[in-house]
C-alpha cells in the first residue's frame, strides 16, 4: 500500500510542478509542437519518477535528535528520528488513514466506471452506423446533427454536411488528429485521470493537452492554404451536437482560444528559454525524489563474521572461527556467562557477570554489506519516538572521571540498525574525550532491537548518528 501512495504522491507532485510552468512560461506561445512534447514528456516523467532511485556517495547519517546529560540529572531534548523525505511523511499521514484511503478508491472506481462507459458510446456509434473506408481511416456516416469528431482512425461525421462550405477542411482538420496520433494521448490522460482524480494539477494538465491537439490541427490546415478569416467563420458556424469526451472534437468549448491562438503572431525565437524552466524542474525532481541516499560498502570481503570486543576498557577484535575458543579463554578466569546468536551470518555475542558486565560488544556487519541512508520504512524503536526518550534517560549517565576533571562535549555515535533490526557497527563519528566516548558507545550499543527498516518491501540495514551532549552547565 505505501508503495501504491508514494506513487501517487510523488507522480502527484511533478504534474503540479509541470502543469504550473506550462500554464506560466509555455501556454501563450506558438511552438505548439515543442509544447506537445514538454507536456508528453512531463506525463512519461511524473510517471516513472516514484520508481527511479539513484546511488548518491558519501551521504550523511540520519541525525537523531541530541540527547544532553549532566552528571546532577538527564536532560533530553525531543528524540524524533526524522526518517522520511518530503514524500515519505506524506505517505506516512495518509496511510494511516482509513478514510482517507476509502475516499480514494470510491473516486477511482467512479472514474473508471465513466471511462469505460465512454468507450461503450463510441463502439456504440461504430456498430450501429455506417462505415465508408478511405485508406487507412474509416468513415462513421451518423445521422444527427453534430460537428465531426475522430477516435483512433475513426472520423464520425454527418453525411448531410458534406456539401457545406468549408466541409473538406473540417475534415483535414480531423485527420490531422489522427495522422499525429493525439487519441493516444488522450486514452492515456483519461487513464492518469482516473489515477489522480484528486489532483486539481491533472485536470488543467489534461486540458493544455487538448487545447493543444487543438492548436497543432488547426496549423495543420492553416498551412495548407486556408486564410484565418475563413478558417475563423468556419470555427463559429459549427454546432456541437454532443459531446463523447474522449474524441477529439473539431468544435469545443476552446474556439474562442483557438481563434486568438492563430491569429496570434509567432513567438519570437528567445522564448525557447522558457524551456529551460522546465528542464531545470526535471532535474531538481530527480534530486529530491529520485536521488535514494544509499552506499555501498565496496571493499572485497575478507570475513564474513567479525566481533570486537571490549573488556575492562581494552578493545579486541576477532574474527571467524576463533570467536568462541578467544572468549571463553579470556572470559573463563572471570567467571562470565557467554551467549552466542547467529543471524545475517554474523555471529552475536554477550557476556555477563553477576547481572552485571564491563565486557562490551559491538556488532560489525559484513565488510560488503548494503547501508541504507534513506528508505521507505525507516527502522522504529520498540514503543516508538517516547520509549526511545525514555529509555536513553534511563540508561545515559555522566562519567564520575569525567566530571571530576571537568570534561565535557557533544559526542557524535555512528550506528546501523540491520536488517534483523540489531545495533551495528557503532563508532564514534566524532569524539571528545575517551572517558566521554566510551560511555555514549555503551549506551548506544545497549539499544534493545529495532523494528527493521525496509526497501521496496525488504529489511535493510540502515545507518543512524546521535549527538550526545556531555555538558556540566
Amino acid at each position: 500500500m505505501n508503495h501504491a501512495i508514494n506513487f501517487l504522491v510523488e507522480s502527484g507532485i511533478s504534474l503540479a510542478v509541470f502543469s504550473l510552468i506550462y500554464i506560466l512560461f509555455l501556454r501563450k506561445e506558438t511552438f505548439f509542437r515543442l509544447n506537445r512534447i514538454f507536456l508528453l514528456v512531463s506525463v512519461a516523467f511524473s510517471m516513472l519518477l516514484p520508481f527511479l532511485h539513484l546511488k548518491v556517495y558519501e551521504p550523511k547519517s540520519f541525525l537523531l535528535s541530541e540527547v544532553t546529560v549532566t552528571p546532577y540529572r538527564n536532560l533530553l531534548e525531543a528524540v524524533t528520528i526524522y526518517g522520511q523525505d518530503l514524500s515519505g511523511n506524506v505517505v506516512h499521514q495518509i496511510s494511516s488513514s482509513r478514510l482517507i484511503i476509502l475516499v480514494y478508491l470510491l473516486g477511482l472506481l467512479f472514474f473508471m466506471l465513466k471511462f469505460i462507459m465512454r468507450i461503450s458510446q463510441i463502439q456504440k456509434l461504430v456498430r450501429k452506423n455506417e462505415i465508408r473506408r478511405v485508406g487507412n481511416v474509416k468513415f462513421v456516416l451518423i445521422d444527427v446533427e453534430f460537428s465531426p469528431f475522430s477516435f483512433l482512425n475513426y472520423i464520425f461525421i454527418n453525411p448531410e454536411k458534406r456539401n457545406e462550405e468549408g466541409y473538406e477542411k473540417i475534415i483535414e482538420h480531423e485527420l490531422e488528429h489522427i495522422r499525429q496520433g493525439h487519441t493516444f494521448d488522450v486514452v492515456i490522460l483519461e487513464v492518469l485521470t482516473m489515477l489522480q482524480w484528486f489532483n486539481p494539477f491533472m485536470w488543467i494538465l489534461k486540458r493544455v493537452i487538448r487545447e493543444n491537439h487543438e492548436f497543432l490541427a488547426d496549423k495543420a490546415v492553416l498551412d495548407s492554404g486556408v486564410t484565418t478569416t475563413q478558417y475563423k467563420k468556419l470555427l463559429l458556424n459549427q454546432v456541437v451536437g454532443f459531446d463523447v469526451q474522449l474524441a477529439n472534437n473539431f468544435n469545443s468549448s476552446l474556439v474562442k482560444k483557438r481563434i486568438k491562438m492563430f491569429s496570434k503572431m509567432k513567438s519570437s525565437k528567445l522564448a525557447n528559454l522558457k524551456y529551460v524552466a522546465g528542464a531545470l524542474s526535471f532535474v531538481v525532481l530527480v534530486i529530491i525524489f529520485a536521488c535514494e541516499q544509499k552506499e555501498t560498502i565496496e571493499t572485497a570481503p575478507t570475513v564474513t563474521e567479525k566481533v570486537v570486543l571490549s573488556i575492562e576498557g581494552k578493545q579486541l577484535t576477532i574474527t571467524g572461527d576463533e570467536i568462541m575458543g578467544v572468549l571463553k579463554d579470556l572470559l573463563s578466569a572471570k567467571d562470565y556467562r557467554i551467549d552466542t546468536t547467529s543471524d545475517d551470518g554474523i555471529t552475536y555475542v554477550s557476556a555477563e557477570k553477576n547481572a552485571e558486565t564491563d565486557v562490551m560488544i559491538s556488532r560489525i556487519l559484513p565488510d560488503n554489506a548494503e547501508v541504507f541512508y534513506v528508505v521507505d520504512e525507516m527502522p522504529e524503536f520498540p514503543g516508538g519516538d517516547a520509549a526511545l526518550r525514555k529509555y536513553i534517560v534511563g540508561v545515559v549517565k555522566y562519567p564520575e572521571l569525567a566530571h571530576e576533571n571537568g570534561i565535557q562535549g557533544k559526542v557524535f555515535v555512528n550506528f546501523v540498525v540491520t536488517k534483523s533490526g540489531n545495533i551495528a557497527n557503532t563508532k564514534i563519528a566524532k569524539g571528545v574525550d575517551p572517558i566521554l566516548d566510551k560511555e555514549a558507545l555503551r549506551v548506544i550499543n545497549s539499544l534493545p532491537v529495532w523494528k527493521p527498516g525496509k526497501q521496496n518491501g525488504q529489511a535493510v540495514n540502515v545507518s543512524y548518528t546521535v549527538p550526545i551532549n556531555f555538558t556540566l552547565n
